[in-house]
């Protein structure tokens, strides 16, 4: 038995709608990794620098002993 023309069209458009979302969800997956992986970056060049700005402060200091 056939489908009626207005069920075809109905599956089309539920594909349609089904690819759309698909499609936003995957573009605001990938936009929360971009931008944790620049926030990751950032973290990553901040800690690098304290731990250079503490090593220079270490070496500085006269020894007492």
């Amino acid at each position: 038995m056939a489908h009626p023309p207005g069920i075809r069209k109905q599956q089309r458009l539920n594909n349609r709608m089904v690819r759309m979302v698909f499609l936003i969800s995957f573009l605001f997956f990938f936009a929360r990794f971009i931008y944790s992986s620049v926030g990751a970056w950032h973290h990553q060049q901040e800690k690098n620098r304290l731990q250079q700005s503490s090593l220079s402060i270490i070496r500085e200091q006269p020894a007492t002993r």
